[in-house]
């Protein structure tokens, strides 16, 4: 086995904040001085290290010396950790609210995830009843989560939505419908319609920078490796990082 030095592309003031974080947990817990493998600070780089470049677990545990097993908790444990950092739904609308926005933007990207094997019965559609993939989705042709988010109007994200699996898609998960849609057979929509559909397109737009803002600096996100129940928490703790990064703009 070869060794080398690397420079993790991140701040030294979020390994702090993450540390800062972790070390809250272990008093919370009763976790007494000198009893862990790793300091806070130490654990914070595993955590980062996974967050920015997904690197696998196995290596985490290598590089800090400690078991796999290990590695595992402690990756855990900062995850849940953070996740009870993540902003409240109602209360990021009351303080958008009382900002002077006019709008936020509501929408939804899939997060891949390794395949599961889990299935589900399928309740609409010209399959009704027949047993598929409950991770699956058919829309990105691939296994994964969807998760729903909030964006200010500048696109920048501002809460992120529990799981749900990837056979729910956006439609079904949000209830979110174009203005005004041509039926079949019925002539094409008019030119106020199209303006109107075409301006709530831009307006929806900024949500996909939303979207490349979490998963840009997070590589974790482009494939999770842990259980998918998991997705969810994961990207909340990418929130709150991202926040941070960005020093709390919101």
């Amino acid at each position: 086995m070869i060794s080398c030095g690397a420079t993790l592309d991140g701040a030294r003031e979020l390994a702090l904040f993450v540390a800062g974080v972790l070390g809250a947990e272990r008093r919370r817990r009763g976790t007494r001085r000198g009893r862990r493998a790793l300091t806070p600070y130490r654990q914070a780089v595993l955590v980062l290290r996974w967050f920015r470049d997904a690197t696998p677990v196995h290596w985490l545990a290598a590089d800090h010396h400690i078991s796999i097993a290990t590695a595992y908790r402690y990756l855990h444990e900062a995850i849940t950790a953070l996740d009870a950092h993540t902003p409240d739904l109602h209360q990021v609308l009351q303080q958008r609210r009382a900002a002077g926005d006019t709008h936020v933007i509501l929408d939804g990207t899939p997060i891949p995830a390794a395949r599961v094997a889990a299935t589900t019965i399928k309740t609409k559609g010209k399959n009704r009843g027949a047993t598929v993939h409950l991770w699956y989705s058919g829309k990105h042709r691939s296994f994964g989560g969807n998760i729903q988010f909030l964006a200010g109007a500048d696109g920048f994200p501002l809460w992120a939505s529990p799981v749900l699996p990837g056979s729910r898609n956006d439609l079904s998960a949000t209830g979110i419908l174009t203005p005004v849609k041509k039926a079949t057979g019925q002539p094409p929509l008019a030119t106020d319609q199209q303006t109107s559909n075409l301006l709530h397109t831009r307006l929806r737009a900024l949500g996909e920078r939303a979207a490349a803002l979490l998963k840009t600096r997070r590589q974790a996100l482009h494939r999770i490796t842990l259980c998918p129940e998991h997705i969810g928490t994961i990207v909340q703790a990418a929130l709150v990082l991202t926040h941070h990064e960005h020093h709390r703009r919101y």
